[in-house]
């Protein structure tokens, strides 16, 4: 078996082929991953269903393992995201700010790949390929290590992305994949100098802080969502319950899902009981602070440690604050960079909300859940970065590039 250093060789090799591939060339890939899904279907399940065995042998949780599980219809939604990817403008090559300087230098930034891009990633199968058609999109090769518990059905992906690309003329090795699944090939990868330009893990808590203590590449941080919901007392009591109830239930184990719901002590007395009704029925552990449990007795106590947890499970803690200054520096202090949403109907409070709040979204009137790739329109993203240097959010094509000067000169000479 070829060494991780090896295979990360072998892949930047790819780098230089990738960053030239004209558009129909890339878009001519994707279409033969999407075929490839699609044709490969009973295959890549039979896979699958090798993780989830192991996964119910091993005990992983049902986060875990709704994240690792894939059927005909998530198949068939990963096609469709690889096709949604290929309809996107091409980012390779753009100019931008072509300005004329005095001496009649024009001057401007073109868009190029970063070249060789490492994810490390836990449970999802899916992110195999979004990083795959990502990266091929955008120009760049990368190198995937996912976990042990979707070793099967990675190894399965991998194979649909190398058959289509050598089907379409470009290099297998343009998605590489890493069969180590232990700690020391995490470390490793994260220094992998001089071969890896970047690398984003996205997975728990650990992994990320082991990534970025060892790493001597640049790393772009997945990190952990405590998202939170914030009922003001100008709000739609109406809307305000569905908001909250889908952030917090739709996919509960997502990281754009509702940790903490935060409701103006205005009308907490008329929200409350009814909230707490309804995310009953939907079989939800509510925790509340002091203020709270006066209203609804039978909530269990938060802790401190709630309001710095992220579930990613029908959790939910609940506090009253003193309007949106205590919303917003309950969020200031707890909130991690991840979707933060406010319902109102006052439009002050939102623009507030809007330019005060420290998110990668950050949202009015409407669900946390809307922070991912395919909902803000990039088609399918690498992960949601909570750190600014150098993305913010979702990261797509444009983010998977950086901008190098150009200039067009008529024989300029600098005195």
């Amino acid at each position: 078996m070829q060494s991780i250093h090896e295979v990360a060789v072998r892949a930047k090799q790819t780098a230089r082929r990738l960053a030239s591939a004209t558009t129909r060339e890339k878009n001519d890939a994707l279409e033969a991953i999407a075929q490839g899904v699609e044709a490969s279907t009973a295959r890549i399940l039979q896979a699958n269903a090798k993780d989830l065995e192991a996964a119910a042998q091993s005990g992983l949780s049902h986060a875990l393992v709704d994240r690792l599980r894939l059927d005909a219809a998530r198949l068939q939604a990963m096609a469709r995201g690889v096709r949604e990817v290929a309809a996107l403008p091409d980012p390779v090559g753009r100019i931008e700010r072509l300005d004329s300087r005095p001496n009649g230098l024009r001057i401007g930034k073109m868009t190029v790949p970063l070249g060789l891009v490492g994810i490390i990633y836990e449970s999802r199968p899916n992110v195999t390929i979004d990083a795959a058609v990502l990266c091929l999109k955008s120009g760049n090769a990368c190198l995937l290590r996912g976990g042990r518990e979707a070793l099967e059905s990675n190894s399965a992906l991998v194979a649909v992305c190398a058959e289509a690309l050598e089907r379409t003329g470009l290099p297998r090795e343009a998605v590489s994949f890493v069969r180590s699944t232990d700690r020391e090939g995490v470390r490793e990868m994260a220094r992998l100098s001089g071969v890896l330009d970047l690398l984003i893990p996205r997975g728990g808590e650990g992994l990320i802080r082991f990534v970025t203590e060892n790493a001597t590449v640049p790393v772009i941080q997945h990190y952990k969502g405590v998202c939170h919901v914030y009922v003001d007392a100008a709000a739609d009591m109406e809307m305000a319950l569905a908001i909250a109830l889908n952030a917090k239930t739709h996919r509960p184990g997502v990281c754009n899902a509702m940790e903490t719901l935060l409701v103006d002590a205005e009308c907490a007395e008329r929200f409350l009981p009814r909230a707490t009704e309804a995310f009953r029925q939907a079989n939800v552990e509510l925790r509340g602070c002091p203020r709270t449990r006066a209203l609804v007795p039978s909530m269990l106590p938060a802790t401190d440690a709630d309001w710095d947890t992220e579930y990613l499970a029908l959790t939910l803690a609940v506090r009253v604050v003193d309007g949106l200054q205590g919303a917003l520096d309950h969020v200031a202090l707890h909130g991690t960079g991840h979707t933060e949403a406010i319902v109102t109907n006052d439009h002050t409070r939102a623009e507030r909300w809007i330019r005060e709040v420290d998110a990668s979204l950050v949202l009015v009137n409407a669900s946390t859940r809307f922070n991912d790739g395919y909902e803000l329109g990039l088609g399918a993203e690498m992960g949601i970065s909570t750190t600014k240097l150098h993305a913010y959010g979702p990261m797509g094509l444009e983010e998977l590039c950086a901008k190098k000067w150009v200039g067009y000169g008529t024989g300029q000479t600098r005195r």
